[in-house]
């Protein structure tokens, strides 16, 4: 997890490291993670399937909130929009970094924005395969409409990086 400040992690091997890291800084909170395109990944091209960009961005958001320790959030948060401007293509066997950020706490909604890039591999070089922006909203469980964000959640995404660590 990342507030406002990227730390070095095993990302060494991506050519856009520093872009990573840049992106990362640019957010309230932050994350990222590294997968392998697998073949149930890929489609009848040869190349990853659009669905697979946003099953990276899920897994990088759900890292984030375990991290924070806040499970709640997946029974009740709904995407409401997203968008993704697909930029290169992803193969079999190549690794991919995502990287995840909060841009924005509203009341009862969160914006996200994403970057998913693809490691060198087959004598392609590494590049942005992916960006994009999704938000969610806060509908707690029996309610049909939107509701505030708990004051503890505000709290753990808006504390800074020492205060997340030091409660957890």
């Amino acid at each position: 997890m990342v507030k406002n400040a990227f730390k070095s992690s095993s990302l060494e091997k991506c050519p856009d490291q520093l872009n990573i890291t840049g992106f990362l800084s640019t957010g309230i909170i932050g994350t990222q993670l590294q997968r392998t395109i697998e073949w149930a990944d890929t489609d009848a091209a040869g190349h990853h399937h659009n669905s697979v960009i946003m099953r990276f961005v899920e897994a990088a958001e759900a890292k984030l909130f375990r991290e924070l320790g806040h499970y709640q959030y997946f029974g009740i948060a709904p995407r409401v929009r997203h968008e993704i401007d697909y930029r290169s293509k992803l193969f079999f066997g190549q690794t991919v970094s995502t990287a995840l950020i909060l841009t924005h706490i509203g009341t009862s909604s969160m914006e996200f924005s994403f970057k998913v890039w693809g490691h060198s591999h087959e004598k392609r070089q590494g590049m942005l395969a992916a960006e994009g922006k999704f938000v969610t909203v806060c509908v707690p469980v029996g309610y049909e409409s939107s509701a505030p964000w708990s004051e503890e959640l505000r709290a753990a995404l808006e504390a800074p990086a020492s205060e997340v660590i030091a409660t957890r």
